[in-house]
């Protein structure tokens, strides 16, 4: 087996490390014996600072960028924070981009997000998709940042020839997961409201929606190793998905998913027996389902030899012991 691309001594930003996707990443490299990690938290280091991020880069001189820092959130958020999810989004990305170009950093990977993709767009997803159609309108903010994002990689590498990657992840969850109902995506949220019901002993659960819309999730340790795995690509193999050579497709994307798919009802479904609610599951239909379904076609990722191994099931248990974990941490009492 050939030696990683990435030393274990390398600089390496994680950027977003206490995030659910960033501190996925942390946990990833530490594993694989990386450990020369630099990692700021947001008192440290304002991302959307220009200056700020200037002046990091000029004095750390990181070899290698993971840049999993973002405002995210579920529907809810996105459509009542359209200035701030685009805001935001854009100046981080811009900032962070910029200053790896600047310093020299070897190669980049921008985390972007599969709503990139158009509302009605053909399944599965295939990276060439991009700006092909409409999106869904109510996280459109966020994706237009994130296809900003990568215009702004592929603009570098065809300008400046950047090592910049763009991996398109499926829908995350896992530990270090947001909890919040208020800006949470669904799988955490769910997890929060069955487990707030089971305790109150709530005889039924309002899901948002119709639970018709199908969703593909995705461990974030899957998405982390996933990640790794394409960093440490050689250069042979690297260099057509930065330049988009393959098959004349011209952005540096890569799909990340696992290739399954259930509807939301079924995950709600599975997410109670998991926490062991045993009431009623009901929809709210006056709720937006959001896209109608999102599957990413993993062609070009499977061909590189990497496929996902977390099962929803044993990651959906995971997330609960995390979750619980969290809440212990909150307020010091034992729930469960």
């Amino acid at each position: 087996m050939p030696a990683p691309f990435i030393p274990t001594d390398a600089r390496i930003f994680v950027a977003g490390h206490r995030g659910l996707a960033g501190s996925a990443l942390v946990r990833k490299l530490r594993e694989r014996g990386y450990a020369n990690l630099i990692l700021r938290n947001r008192a440290e280091l304002d991302l959307a600072d220009r200056a700020a991020v200037s002046q990091f880069f000029a004095q750390t001189r990181p070899e290698f960028v993971f840049l999993a820092a973002a405002k995210v959130g579920g529907i809810l958020a996105n459509d009542s924070y359209p200035a701030d999810f685009i805001s935001v989004n854009l100046d981080i990305q811009c900032n962070v981009i910029r200053a790896a170009h600047a310093t020299g950093a070897r190669r980049l990977l921008f985390l972007g997000s599969t709503c990139v993709y158009p509302r009605d767009c053909p399944q599965p997803m295939k990276e060439e998709y991009l700006l092909t159609g409409p999106l869904e309108p109510t996280n459109r903010a966020y994706a237009i940042a994130k296809i900003a994002g990568i215009e702004m990689c592929r603009s570098y590498n065809r300008q400046h020839g950047t090592r910049f990657l763009c991996p398109m992840p499926t829908n995350l969850y896992g530990p270090g997961d947001n909890y919040d109902l208020e800006t949470s995506h669904v799988v955490a949220a769910l997890i929060r409201r069955f487990h707030e019901a089971k305790m109150a002993g709530a005889p039924g659960v309002m899901v948002w929606g119709t639970g018709r819309p199908r969703r593909e999730f995705m461990h974030a340790d899957d998405m982390a190793d996933a990640c790794l795995f394409l960093a440490n690509l050689p250069d042979d193999r690297f260099l057509p998905l930065v330049n988009g050579h393959e098959g004349g497709y011209s952005f540096p994307t890569i799909n990340i998913g696992t290739g399954a798919e259930v509807t939301v009802a079924e995950l709600a479904e599975t997410i109670a027996r998991v926490v062991g609610y045993v009431g009623r599951i009901e929809f709210d239909k006056s709720k937006p389902d959001g896209t109608p379904r999102k599957l990413v076609d993993l062609t070009r990722l499977e061909k590189l030899g990497w496929s996902a191994s977390i099962q929803l099931s044993a990651g959906l248990e995971s997330s609960y012991s995390d979750f619980l974990h969290q809440q212990e941490c909150v307020d010091g009492s034992g729930l469960g």
